[in-house]
């Protein structure tokens, strides 16, 4: 088999297309973008008996071959353009046996549009619990394909998909439906056009040729003039078509299908929603889970956070030891080393961040979330679709971004866009940690629950609280351009696999690690050279001061803490510092911090990079102390004062919570909304929010 067959894993939302790429590529996966969108293609690489590899790409969720997100459009050109790079040899429909009608309607289309097709019906179980018999055979004899029972989640019938897989498995489909007779001299006309035979292939063509882009203006001109010329109405057509398809799949289903009165599957799922979706319970129970995961990332990060600490200054520590004397060595201690221990040390924190939201997904319970949602976010102009995107804000903004494709109404998706920064994603965590760390005592409340964690909730829900507050106002400047509606389909309750959530955790581990690392060696590198040096011979002058304390030809621990404090002062950060302070000095915060907040711009983690290194150069105890410890020990130098009080660090974390500091998020506001209005307006917005809430918190608490 060469190595570039390739696999095209399709199917509607929510029938296990996911848990089946993962069961079958594992860890050999890659994310990257089809050309010319912005949709994600995930592809992942299976190794069959021979050796050989064959590629499989799953594509985005969709219930027909009739587009209307641009994640369908993207499945839509992949199955018709036959010069498309992911252009399938084999394609796998996968199915959700529990709902296998509305499933069926999509793979009849693929079907008869003639490629070599397999089908896998997942979810066996559920369909079994609720009193379902599905004959497997003789659904394969009426399709002409193969069809295979799996339960992708176990890892049930695998073993036999790779099977199929290596034997290039699929049958010589059988037409499921033609089009009506009184279509067939307009397709005759087509053929000159689009050089097709008329049949299912040159239908589609002729309903959906807006999505295609595969075909030239030209093309596009002459088939809506033919469309003119005969009167035709698309929806129509489209809707004609999708009448008699569920006609033939009714009468085939029974024919295959046997159905008894148990539905234990259902009841158990309708039992829980009574509670989970409940107007008042329903919103009890969010808040409390919510609660449970803040709680737990304080209370189960914090051993593995210790050790990493530990590790890291004991590394400091050996190199500041072993290593020769030179720049090098302190390039690489007080700054690589420093800047990547900063941010390294919070990965226990993101793990389990992503740990639980995984969980939600899984478990079917995101879902609800969005329905329970739905007539809360109509108030502030978003729907039910802005949850999702809401939510996943929590660990990233960029790819949550790039979900509200979902969104069927231009203006709430605008609207979500230009509010879901204000989310507290996973680079707000590391900032958030320092600084509660640094204030907030670690204390039981009633007993039981954690005051860190506490505080950590209610910076999550004030980003929420935000995010909404905003849309409402931003409601009254953007135009409506059309109405919108919420259609959502709801999972039975089921639980995750654990395979699907592992490989999550890995992935956004690597991301995390990877990504920010980085941004933050690149960074860590730049600032150490603008705090080792400085402009002119500033550093010789601060050295002839100190030269009548010499001893021995050397300085004093307590001299040499202070003329390195003095040097990181003058030095090229340091002006620069020195430069942004009256400007942020009435939100509490000195020149170091504002050092922080130009590098965090790149990325908001960075900040707790920035200060290791900062901390680091000026400090000659590396290994002895942890940068909480350095920075809880720095004094005010006009007030002898704590810098880090209650007031300043409050100010702070409300600064990062509303601040647009993160690059990624505005190239993906720009890449969605193909201007750069919208990018610009939600810099300028959120940074003029985070200042005036730092404002009123340092003058109000200090």
């Amino acid at each position: 088999m060469k190595k570039d067959f390739q696999i095209a894993l399709v199917g509607n939302p929510n029938s296990g297309k996911s848990s089946l790429f993962n069961a079958l590529t594992g860890l050999n996966q890659k994310v990257g973008n089809f050309p010319g969108v912005t949709v994600d293609k995930k592809s992942g690489f299976l190794k069959i008996g021979n050796g050989d590899s064959v590629e499989i790409t799953d594509l985005p969720g969709t219930y027909s071959l009739y587009p209307r997100s641009e994640d369908e459009q993207v499945t839509f050109n992949v199955l018709l353009d036959t010069q498309n790079a992911s252009h399938p040899d084999l394609v796998l429909v996968v199915a959700d046996a529990s709902n296998l009608r509305r499933n069926l309607l999509f793979i009849t289309q693929i079907i008869d549009l003639g490629l070599p097709t397999a089908l896998i019906i997942n979810k066996m179980d559920l369909a079994k619990e609720q009193g379902m018999d599905l004959n497997l055979a003789a659904l394969s004899t009426h399709l002409g394909i193969p069809v295979l029972a799996t339960n992708a989640r176990k890892g049930e019938g695998i073993s036999e998909v790779k099977r199929l897989i290596a034997e290039r498995g699929a049958g010589q489909p059988l037409p499921f439906y033609l089009p009506s007779e009184e279509v067939q001299p307009i397709l005759q006309e087509l053929t000159p056009i689009n050089g097709l035979q008329p049949g299912y292939r040159s239908f589609i063509y002729l309903c959906n040729h807006d999505y295609l882009q595969n075909i030239s203006d030209k093309q596009h001109r002459e088939l809506d003039a033919l469309i003119s010329k005969h009167n035709i109405n698309i929806t129509q057509l489209q809707a004609r078509e999708t009448v008699r398809r569920y006609e033939q799949i009714t009468g085939l289903l029974g024919s295959i299908e046997k159905r008894s009165t148990k539905e234990v599957g259902k009841s158990r799922t309708e039992k829980i929603d009574r509670i989970l979706l409940h107007p008042v319970y329903g919103y009890v129970v969010f808040l409390g889970i919510l609660f449970f995961i803040f709680q737990s990332i304080f209370s189960w990060a914090s051993w593995p956070m210790e050790f990493i600490e530990t590790v890291f200054n004991q590394l400091g520590s050996w190199g500041s030891a072993n290593l020769p004397d030179a720049w090098y060595t302190d390039l690489l201690v007080n700054g690589v080393l420093a800047g990547l221990g900063g941010i390294i040390v919070f990965v226990p924190q993101i793990v389990l961040l992503f740990l639980f939201l995984s969980l939600l997904e899984e478990t079917g319970y995101m879902a609800r979330v969005s329905f329970l949602m739905d007539k809360l976010m109509r108030k502030f102009g978003l729907n039910g679709k802005s949850v999702v995107p809401l939510i996943g804000g929590y660990a990233c903004a960029v790819p949550s971004i790039m979900a509200t494709r979902s969104i069927n109404s231009w203006k709430e998706r605008i609207l979500t866009i230009m509010v879901l920064p204000l989310m507290s994603c996973s680079a707000r965590l590391p900032v958030y940690t320092l600084l509660i760390g640094m204030t907030v005592p670690e204390e039981r409340v009633l007993g039981l629950f954690n005051l860190q964690g506490l505080v950590m909730m209610a910076f999550y829900l004030l980003g929420f609280v935000a995010a909404i507050g905003s849309a409402m106002v931003m409601k009254w400047f953007i135009k409506e351009r059309n109405s919108s509606f919420f259609l959502l389909e709801m999972p039975i309750y089921q639980f995750p696999r654990w395979q699907n959530v592992g490989l999550t955790l890995v992935d956004k581990a690597k991301a995390f690690v990877f990504g920010a690392g980085k941004v933050i060696i690149v960074i860590s590198i730049i600032l150490w050279f603008m705090s080792s040096f400085g402009p002119g011979d500033a550093f010789e002058k601060l050295e002839q001061q100190f030269a009548t304390e010499l001893v021995d030809g050397e300085l004093s621990p307590e001299a040499e803490n202070e003329l390195n404090k003095l040097k990181l002062e003058h030095s090229y950060a340091g002006r620069m510092g020195k430069w942004m302070e009256p400007g942020i000095a009435p939100l509490g915060f000195d020149w170091k911090i504002g050092i922080s907040l130009v590098t965090s711009f790149a990325a908001r983690e960075v900040f707790v990079g920035t200060m290791a290194t900062i901390y680091s150069l000026g400090s000659e105890d590396f290994e002895e102390t942890t940068l909480r410890e350095k920075m809880m020990a720095d004094v005010h130098p006009t007030t002898g004062k704590p810098l880090y009080s209650t007031a300043t660090t409050f100010s702070l974390m409300l600064f990062y919570a509303f601040a647009m500091q993160c690059m990624s998020t505005l190239a993906i506001t720009y890449r969605e909304t193909k201007s750069w209005k919208w990018p610009a307006l939600q810099f300028f917005y959120m940074t003029g929010l985070a200042y005036l809430a730092s404002l009123l918190a340092y003058q109000l608490l200090s």
